[in-house]
Protein backbone atom coordinates (compact mmCIF):
# COMPACT_ATOMS: atom_id res chain seq x y z
CA UNK A 1 0.00 0.00 0.00
CA UNK A 2 1.27 3.42 -0.97
CA UNK A 3 0.20 6.56 0.84
CA UNK A 4 -0.08 9.72 -1.21
CA UNK A 5 -0.20 13.16 0.34
CA UNK A 6 -0.98 16.13 -1.87
CA UNK A 7 -0.27 19.75 -1.08
CA UNK A 8 -0.12 23.11 -2.78
CA UNK A 9 -3.74 23.74 -3.62
CA UNK A 10 -5.48 26.98 -2.82
CA UNK A 11 -7.13 30.08 -4.17
CA UNK A 12 -5.49 31.91 -7.04
CA UNK A 13 -6.55 34.62 -9.45
CA UNK A 14 -7.03 33.86 -13.10
CA UNK A 15 -3.71 34.08 -14.89
CA UNK A 16 -1.79 33.04 -11.81
CA UNK A 17 0.20 29.92 -11.05
CA UNK A 18 0.21 27.13 -8.51
CA UNK A 19 2.43 24.12 -7.97
CA UNK A 20 0.94 20.97 -6.55
CA UNK A 21 3.06 18.34 -4.86
CA UNK A 22 2.32 14.73 -4.08
CA UNK A 23 4.62 12.65 -1.91
CA UNK A 24 4.43 8.87 -2.00
CA UNK A 25 5.37 6.78 1.01
CA UNK A 26 5.06 3.21 2.15
CA UNK A 27 7.03 0.00 2.36
CA UNK A 28 8.51 -1.97 -0.47
CA UNK A 29 6.95 -0.24 -3.41
CA UNK A 30 8.24 0.65 -6.82
CA UNK A 31 6.55 3.36 -8.82
CA UNK A 32 5.84 2.77 -12.48
CA UNK A 33 3.77 5.87 -13.17
CA UNK A 34 2.30 8.76 -11.27
CA UNK A 35 -0.52 10.86 -12.55
CA UNK A 36 -2.69 13.84 -11.82
CA UNK A 37 -6.44 13.86 -12.31
CA UNK A 38 -9.06 16.44 -11.51
CA UNK A 39 -12.75 16.62 -10.87
CA UNK A 40 -14.54 19.90 -11.43
CA UNK A 41 -17.92 20.60 -9.81
CA UNK A 42 -20.64 18.68 -11.62
CA UNK A 43 -18.20 17.00 -13.99
CA UNK A 44 -16.56 13.64 -14.39
CA UNK A 45 -13.02 13.03 -13.24
CA UNK A 46 -10.57 13.78 -16.02
CA UNK A 47 -6.97 12.94 -16.71
CA UNK A 48 -4.52 15.82 -16.44
CA UNK A 49 -1.00 14.44 -16.79
CA UNK A 50 1.17 11.44 -16.07
CA UNK A 51 4.85 10.70 -15.76
CA UNK A 52 6.71 7.46 -16.31
CA UNK A 53 8.85 7.08 -13.23
CA UNK A 54 11.78 5.24 -14.75
CA UNK A 55 12.36 7.57 -17.69
CA UNK A 56 10.60 10.80 -16.79
CA UNK A 57 8.60 10.79 -20.00
CA UNK A 58 5.30 12.60 -19.76
CA UNK A 59 1.78 12.56 -21.10
CA UNK A 60 -0.81 15.31 -20.99
CA UNK A 61 -4.40 15.82 -21.89
CA UNK A 62 -4.26 17.90 -25.05
CA UNK A 63 -6.18 20.88 -23.74
CA UNK A 64 -3.65 21.48 -20.95
CA UNK A 65 -0.42 21.12 -22.89
CA UNK A 66 1.70 24.23 -22.61
CA UNK A 67 0.10 25.44 -19.38
CA UNK A 68 0.63 22.48 -17.06
CA UNK A 69 3.89 20.65 -16.47
CA UNK A 70 4.36 17.42 -14.57
CA UNK A 71 7.73 16.55 -13.08
CA UNK A 72 9.20 14.30 -10.46
CA UNK A 73 11.89 14.08 -7.82
CA UNK A 74 12.76 10.42 -7.71
CA UNK A 75 14.84 10.74 -4.56
CA UNK A 76 11.83 12.11 -2.71
CA UNK A 77 9.20 9.93 -4.42
CA UNK A 78 7.40 13.16 -5.17
CA UNK A 79 5.53 14.29 -8.24
CA UNK A 80 4.72 17.90 -9.04
CA UNK A 81 2.20 19.67 -11.19
CA UNK A 82 3.13 23.19 -12.18
CA UNK A 83 0.04 25.04 -13.35
CA UNK A 84 0.46 28.35 -15.15
CA UNK A 85 -1.95 30.82 -16.73
CA UNK A 86 -4.74 29.37 -14.66
CA UNK A 87 -8.29 29.79 -15.89
CA UNK A 88 -11.63 29.73 -14.12
CA UNK A 89 -12.32 26.34 -15.66
CA UNK A 90 -9.26 24.88 -13.94
CA UNK A 91 -11.16 25.04 -10.65
CA UNK A 92 -11.38 21.47 -9.39
CA UNK A 93 -10.20 19.00 -6.82
CA UNK A 94 -6.88 17.65 -8.02
CA UNK A 95 -5.89 14.10 -7.20
CA UNK A 96 -2.58 12.39 -7.61
CA UNK A 97 -2.41 8.69 -8.27
CA UNK A 98 0.31 6.07 -8.25
CA UNK A 99 0.65 3.02 -10.44
CA UNK A 100 2.85 0.36 -8.88
CA UNK A 101 1.51 -2.62 -10.83
CA UNK A 102 2.29 -1.84 -14.46
CA UNK A 103 5.61 -2.71 -15.98
CA UNK A 104 7.98 0.24 -15.74
CA UNK A 105 9.19 -0.75 -19.22
CA UNK A 106 5.79 -0.62 -20.86
CA UNK A 107 5.29 1.93 -23.61
CA UNK A 108 1.59 2.11 -22.82
CA UNK A 109 0.20 4.73 -20.50
CA UNK A 110 -2.08 3.33 -17.80
CA UNK A 111 -5.74 4.18 -17.74
CA UNK A 112 -7.30 5.77 -14.70
CA UNK A 113 -8.55 2.45 -13.38
CA UNK A 114 -5.02 1.04 -13.47
CA UNK A 115 -3.73 3.38 -10.83
CA UNK A 116 -3.55 1.50 -7.54
CA UNK A 117 -3.37 4.30 -5.05
CA UNK A 118 -5.00 7.72 -4.83
CA UNK A 119 -4.44 10.79 -2.74
CA UNK A 120 -7.15 12.57 -0.81
CA UNK A 121 -7.29 15.46 -3.25
CA UNK A 122 -6.40 19.12 -3.00
CA UNK A 123 -8.75 21.94 -3.93
CA UNK A 124 -7.70 24.46 -6.55
CA UNK A 125 -9.96 27.45 -6.94
CA UNK A 126 -9.35 30.04 -9.64
CA UNK A 127 -11.11 33.36 -9.16
CA UNK A 128 -11.75 36.18 -11.60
Amino acid sequence: QVQLVESGGGLVQAGGSLRLSCAASGRNFSLSHMGWFRRAPGKEREFVAAIRWRTGSTSYTNSLKGRFTISRDSAKNTVYLQMNSLKLEDTAVYYCAADVSSSPFSARWPGANEYDNWGQGTQVTVSS
